[in-house]
């Protein structure tokens, strides 16, 4: 009798399962999203988030929905502060519960929050900052890249102009972005047998780190 009644309890839980699938599946699909949103290169940010918002529409035919689920966005501003976007990163993983992350506009901020990303051991998608370094050197599996690199950018560059006998001096801005920009565009430029003769990084001025 009693193992008559196990087994019928064993059914009731499997069943039970079953029923309650669908409420889990129900769960919105939380996708956390940082950009520079203010400030002299608020343009990036702002233009990013639309085309998310636009992508997303066309993708899952005017519904928000992606197998069912509704798709939830938090939206957050950097201020194109590395600092911050720790902070923001950190609580979009930690207190929204978002299931993977979008963003930053500034190289330099992407590289800051890279290891947050390993932290929680959930998706960055890095999109559209460009240093080499995200996926090179300070990359972790966590990271994606969905837009193009420094080195993409300076190749094809390097491939309109460069040749023997061509003389370039490279000025790029002193963050991640032109340093990395001049060291693939010099790799570049080199093997086509042009000659980079000059190289300067320069903090002035509006340069910001994208």
């Amino acid at each position: 009798m009693k193992i008559k009644q196990l087994r019928k309890m064993m059914i009731l839980v499997v069943l039970a399962m079953f029923l309650v699938a669908p409420a889990f599946a129900a769960e919105p699909i939380k996708v956390g999203i940082i950009q520079g949103l203010s400030g002299p290169y608020e343009i990036y940010g702002k233009a990013e988030v639309t085309g998310f918002k636009m992508g997303l529409e066309y993708f899952t035919n005017g519904t928000n929905k992606i197998i069912g689920r509704d798709v939830k966005l938090f939206v957050e501003d950097t201020q194109l502060k590395a600092a911050r976007a720790k902070m923001l990163l950190t609580k979009l993983y930690s207190d929204d519960k978002v299931d993977l992350a979008i963003g930053p506009t500034s190289s330099g901020v992407a590289l800051a929050v890279l290891p947050v990303a390993q932290q929680f051991k959930k998706i960055l998608i890095v999109e559209p900052a460009v240093a080499d370094s995200i996926t090179g050197e300070h990359w972790n599996r966590f990271i994606f890249r969905t837009g193009r690199n420094s080195s993409q950018d300076a190749i094809s560059n390097a491939a309109a102009v460069s040749m023997p006998g061509v003389s370039i001096a490279c000025i790029g801005q002193d963050y991640a972005f032109g340093r990395d920009g001049i060291a693939a565009y010099k790799s570049a430029a080199e093997k086509l047998g042009a000659k980079v003769v000059h190289e300067a990084n320069n903090r002035g001025g509006s340069h910001l780190d994208l």
